[in-house]
């Protein structure tokens, strides 16, 4: 009869068993949450502060920085907790709960990507036509139909898997509730769930992935044989193909490659590197490259550090 116990919670695993490993990795991620906070706050900020940047190509960047702030809280204050206590407990309702914020938030920034790479596209092919077509409707559309496909396909994996019976063990092979673990411990049929990852989750990372690829492609070509002035068109285009390389790679790795017996260790870097460490990197990739960004930022610390100054 204890096999058809009811799990009610979960205990994660997390990232190491040694204890004196717990100290110097809880330094590390708290940096990198607050980095991630800072910067990606930072670039909200001064998106919102600075009139010359109501554009649509920094509308959807503060976009970007708000899924990254909300992607990196997803994970790490539990991560952190975890770190602090012996046992990482979750309850089944906060596991779905994390899963479904995961995906969510995850899922949006995927195809916010590629709208981002849209953008680029009309902006540097067809710039005549730029703001009629990118006009302040359109970019809130794109935004909104973001969020809500991200949510969406969230939810869909959110309601599967709460569909599932679960009867023991209930030690989760990962630092948060993702869906892979959580499968390899159902006792009912898992075949849908995997199904649906597979092709659903599947699909919403290679299309967007495609379409950026697509878009670049025409753009370097344009580029390359048509425009004379290339640095500035270049400079922006290189700051979202290094953060779609950061945010991509790791995924289909996670997602999309086969899964083979010692793939639960490769999951989680995969996951480290598109959930905690591109959130942090993508502020300096975006400002160190933006001579715009780096000039409004200047802007906005001089106006709050020196009021008189005009």
């Amino acid at each position: 009869m204890e096999n058809q116990t009811e799990v009610s919670e979960f205990i994660l695993l997390g990232l190491t068993k040694l204890p004196e490993l717990r100290c110097f990795l809880f330094t590390l991620f708290l940096l990198l949450y607050m980095a991630s906070v800072l910067g990606n706050g930072a670039i909200m900020a001064v998106v919102l502060a600075e009139p010359r940047l109501h554009t649509p190509m920094y509308f959807f960047l503060g976009n970007l920085s708000c899924l990254d702030i909300c992607f990196s809280t997803v994970t790490i204050p539990k991560m952190l907790a975890g770190f602090l206590s012996r046992h990482q407990i979750i309850s089944f309702t906060g596991c779905l709960v994390q899963l479904h914020f995961f995906h969510f938030l995850g899922s949006s920034e995927a195809v916010l990507l590629a709208v981002m790479a849209y953008d680029r596209y009309v902006a540097i092919c067809n710039p005549l036509r730029y703001r009629l077509v990118m006009n302040p409707r359109v970019c809130l559309l794109l935004a909104v139909a973001t969020w809500s496909s991200g949510f969406l396909h969230a939810l869909m994996h959110t309601v599967m898997t709460s569909r599932l019976h679960f009867c023991g063990p209930n030690h989760v092979h990962h630092f948060f509730c993702d869906i892979k673990p959580l499968l390899s411990l159902a006792c009912s049929s898992t075949r849908l769930n995997l199904n649906l990852l597979n092709i659903v989750t599947g699909g919403i990372v290679i299309g967007p992935f495609i379409l950026i690829l697509l878009s670049y492609l025409y753009i370097i070509s344009f580029l390359l044989l048509k425009v004379q002035s290339k640095r500035k068109a270049f400079s922006t285009c290189t700051s979202h193909l290094t953060v779609v390389i950061l945010q991509y790679v790791p995924i289909i790795f996670n997602y999309v490659l086969p899964s083979h017996g010692d793939s639960q260790d490769r999951d989680m870097i995969a996951t480290l590197m598109y959930s905690i460490v591109t959130p942090v990197l993508n502020p300096l990739i975006y400002t160190l490259r933006n001579q715009e960004v780096k000039s409004a930022l200047r802007k906005v610390v001089e106006r709050k550090l020196l009021p008189g100054r005009t």
